[in-house]
């Protein structure tokens, strides 16, 4: 249902339940047992969320299950959705969304926690339908859409709940890169081995600056850009990369 593979320092999580990656709490239970044995592992720099199946990257809640539910299940459920999508968020490694197939609900839910979405041009819908269930988005989605595109452009596309296409979502500025379908696999690749040959320690201090700071005064967020800084001198990235800029080469980073 979900697995880790390992290769050249990103740690892919990948999902695969029939027929359209729809959870439920055991997945989500799942989902975050493997963030945490992603985060855990050393030999990972970066954590990719990708999709096994061609046409879903997840279509979000299983409505079924959803429907056949307690209230109490759901709020459970939901909890645990929640938690996922923290552990995502507030990962001291970069996490990014490779978006292949259908994302809707709670799976735009899932791919907005992430700090980077990429996009394949396939056909396919990306949406927070909820409003048509006479619902509204319960894991993020209204906050983390907010801090990602225009407040009044999100607003409207969670009152009417209308799904748009990957290139809309690019557009919008939803999803950071957008690639053809045939050379998907290749190029996310290529882009995430570039950000995990990246220094780690200054990465992981850039995306707590951004994130912290974000919901900071500007003097309480300077504050915390200093002390980030400072925190970063002394250590072998650092040292490496003035190094490798002074010898003209490539650095090397830990």
């Amino acid at each position: 249902m979900i697995g880790l593979k390992i290769k050249n320092r990103i740690g892919y999580i990948v999902i695969n339940k029939p027929k359209a990656n729809s959870y439920d709490i055991d997945f989500m239970k799942l989902m975050a047992d493997i963030i945490d044995e992603a985060v855990a592992n050393d030999e990972v720099k970066v954590i990719a969320i990708k999709s096994k199946l061609k046409k879903f990257f997840c279509a979000g809640a299983d409505i079924n299950m959803f429907q056949k539910n307690t209230t109490d299940q759901n709020k459970e459920m939901v909890k645990y959705a929640n938690l996922v999508a923290e552990k995502l968020s507030k990962s001291p490694k970069i996490t990014v969304a490779l978006l292949n197939g259908h994302t809707l609900g709670g799976g735009l839910e899932l791919a907005l926690a992430c700090d980077i979405r990429l996009a394949s041009d396939a056909e396919y819908l990306i949406g927070l339908p909820e409003v048509k269930l006479g619902l509204m988005p319960g894991n993020g989605g209204t906050q983390r859409l907010i801090r990602r595109i225009n407040l009044s452009r999100a607003l409207e596309f969670l009152l009417n709940g209308d799904p748009i296409t990957p290139d809309q979502a690019f557009e919008i500025g939803l999803v950071h890169q957008f690639y053809p379908e045939s050379e998907f696999n290749t190029l996310t690749a290529e882009y995430l081995e570039k950000l995990a040959s990246g220094p780690a320690q200054a990465m992981s201090a850039i995306k707590q600056a951004v994130y912290q700071g974000s919901e900071m005064s500007l003097e309480e967020g300077l504050q915390l850009e200093t002390e980030l800084a400072n925190s970063l001198y002394d250590t072998d990235d650092a040292k490496e990369g003035l190094k490798s800029f002074v010898e003209r080469r490539k650095p090397t980073y830990k």
